[in-house]
């Protein structure tokens, strides 16, 4: 990856969402540029990848590919990413082994169109009829982002008498933004052990192990039944979740099996504009000694993806205090009902925000005379934060080099996550970056989007 595209990057060690991917180069490939892909894997499998023989002998198998010619005929980005794909997959049968094109078609099986609109990935929390919360997700980004919008969602839920969490959307994400939502679920006083990730020390095959456990939260949902809605799409930390939660008996799933990846990692270049996603490290429930990898996680009620909103909302209505008015609604919720959430709404309780945070542009303006200078304010960061921004300033600021003085900021739009996307005009030239500033004032995202302009 191109350290200039990033000051900092707000998704934790281990997450299986990647890392912002610079612009696609050209489409076409050369022998010599499929050559340097394959070798590149090849090594990062061989150092990285979580079972040592698996990776060995997958990375084997697309370098006898390529020397017997079957690759010869794929000289497109996309479909050379697409092919390296399914021959990783069919040796390891891991579904997060991917080989990335940043300018390629979404993978198979993924949502068509854009993701939606979340505040660090929640979409949405409602109280439906008969006093029964609903959050809406997409994914887990790093903790520093997701406290902020997991403190409001669980908050305005506080006073329901039932939760529904919708993960059906939910593609993943950072394991301690899982463990952060968990925890509003559990008494903060007693931490409950979630989940272990077993990682390979890279170029060794020695091990070590990240414990996850419930920690204190704001506010908490004890004593109160919780419902979560699955789909094929939930996949990795969207599993994670739901695992957890269907262990500890905490949670009725209602929907469908889930995608099955249980695997983590991140993603490393490999030539030509092309990621590879090495898993790195593989999950292991406290209780079960299991993982859901490729095999997905069960749903209590299974029932498909278009109707398990409906029976979600029964189950949670029967589950809850009885009450006339809760016995009526689940009454009318017919088996097959294919109703959303909108069509039950009382109160809208949170959504994304549209407009700049207050604080964002001043320390944005801030952050980047600093890192130009080469002096960054890091007690201005999180602490989540602090390494990476240490690691990257010095490329950013190359990045920057010849641009001369800011002299202006222009908003331009909330992005998917919540972020204020800003264009920075300079003396010689011009970027946009992203900025993500949290409620306790410190950055938890920021990085320049785009390779800089230069304009003279």
């Amino acid at each position: 990856m191109r350290a200039s595209l990033i000051i900092a990057l707000a998704l934790a060690a281990g997450t299986a969402a990647a890392q912002p991917l610079p612009p696609p180069g050209p489409s076409a490939l050369t022998e010599t540029q499929k050559q340097e892909i394959v070798d590149k894997a090849v090594q990062a499998l061989a150092d990285g990848y979580i079972y040592p023989d698996r990776g060995r002998n997958a990375g084997e198998a697309i370098h006898n590919a390529l020397a017997s010619g079957a690759y010869n005929a794929i000289s497109d980005k996309a479909a050379f990413a697409a092919r390296l794909t399914a021959d990783l997959q069919a040796v390891t049968h891991d579904r997060h082994m991917r080989v990335i094109d940043p300018g390629g078609p979404p993978p198979a099986g993924a949502p068509v169109g854009p993701p939606p609109r979340s505040w660090a990935g929640l979409i949405s929390a409602y109280r439906l009829k008969g006093n029964i919360g609903y959050i809406d997700t997409s994914g887990f980004p790093n903790p520093a982002m997701f406290r902020d919008a997991a403190n409001a969602a669980m908050k305005a839920v506080d006073g329901t008498d039932a939760l529904i969490i919708d993960m059906r959307r939910n593609g993943g994400g950072s394991p301690a933004a899982v463990a952060y939502l968990c925890s509003f679920l559990f008494d903060g006083g007693k931490p409950v052990h979630l989940n272990d990730l077993i990682w390979r020390n890279k170029g060794t095959e020695t091990y070590r192990t990240e414990t996850f456990f419930t920690r204190p939260t704001p506010t908490h949902y004890l004593n109160k039944p919780v419902v979560l809605i699955t789909s094929h799409f939930t996949f990795s930390g969207g599993e994670e979740f739901t695992n957890d939660l269907k262990v500890l008996k905490r949670a009725t799933v209602v929907g469908e099996l889930t995608g099955g990846g249980a695997n983590p990692g991140g993603t490393q270049p490999i030539g030509a504009g092309l990621f590879l996603f090495v898993p790195g490290g593989r999950a292991e429930n406290p209780t079960t000694k299991t993982s859901w990898e490729g095999t997905g996680v069960e749903p209590d009620i299974p029932v498909r993806s278009g109707e398990a909103f409906a029976r979600a909302y029964r189950a949670a209505l029967e589950a809850a205090k009885p009450s006339a008015q809760r016995a009526a609604l689940a009454k009318g919720l017919a088996a097959g009902d294919p109703s959303s959430a909108e069509t039950w709404i009382e109160a809208t309780l949170m959504r994304p925000r549209t407009g700049p945070s207050p604080a964002a542009e001043t320390a944005l303006r801030k952050m980047i005379t600093e890192v130009a200078a080469g002096d960054p304010d890091y007690t201005a960061l999180d602490p989540d934060l602090v390494g990476q921004v240490k690691q990257q300033a010095p490329n950013v600021r190359r990045e920057m080099a010849g641009l001369g003085a800011l002299q202006a900021l222009t908003f331009k739009e909330v992005d998917g996550l919540g972020s204020d996307v800003y264009h920075a005009t300079f003396e010689h030239g011009e970027m946009d970056w992203v900025i993500y500033v949290a409620t306790d004032g410190r950055i938890a995202a920021v990085f320049n989007r785009g390779p800089a302009k230069r304009t003279s």
